[in-house]
């Protein structure tokens, strides 16, 4: 299921969608989804293994980074902890889920920091892929507005971060893919050299 997080929908929502798709659509095995982290707390244990018996499996959560200090400036509304805890509940209930990592979220100059950092809490539990994604930076963002205006130390940050935004589209991710010990698959998306449209480059870790 696309479209923002639809796995923020309740328990019983979620089984009724299940119902119906098993009724108009029998051949339907798995049912995937994206999913935040907080849209996996509320549920219950009993209610996550249901799920699964539902065919929920394979979500895709966007977990961003394993960097706390990050996540507090983005406002995500969990934790390198949460994430920690909330995968393990879903590795109990069986429901299988990969992430994307946003390179350079960090910030200028704490690349490795955050890759080191998110691939801390990956060798913890069990994604079977991580997507990593090149960061862009808009100017109607909070924070660009924030380094936008101000001190002119601030001004400073701002260039910095716009010239760390501009490195990230090469998409650096073999700091954080030596990192990760647990076998999975990682990708990232670029550009192809032929057409230039976007495109996912898959590589495994074993």
């Amino acid at each position: 299921m696309t479209g923002a997080n639809p796995f923020v929908l309740s328990y019983d929502k979620l089984t009724a969608i299940a119902e119906l798709i098993r009724k108009y659509l029998p051949s339907v095995t798995s049912i995937g989804s994206f999913a935040r982290i907080t849209d996996v707390t509320p549920k219950t244990d009993e209610e996550l293994a249901k799920l699964r018996a539902f065919g929920y499996d394979g979500l895709t959560i966007g977990i961003e980074t394993g960097d706390d200090d990050a996540l507090r400036f983005m406002n995500k509304g969990y934790t390198s902890a949460d994430i920690i805890e909330q995968c393990q509940r879903l590795d109990a209930a069986g429901i299988h889920y990969s992430f994307f990592y946003l390179v350079s979220i960090s910030g200028a100059g704490r690349g490795e920091i955050g890759a080191k950092l998110t691939a801390d809490i990956c060798n913890q539990i069990h994604p079977t892929l991580i997507g990593q994604i090149c960061l862009q930076f808009i100017p109607i963002l909070n924070f660009m507005l924030k380094y936008s205006v101000g001190t002119g130390k601030r001004k400073a940050n701002l260039k910095n971060t716009k010239r760390y935004g501009r490195s990230s589209k090469i998409c650096r991710y073999r700091p954080s893919l030596r990192q990760w010990e647990l076998p999975m698959r990682t990708s990232f998306m670029g550009n192809c050299r032929k057409t230039r449209k976007s495109c996912w480059r898959f590589s495994m870790k074993s």
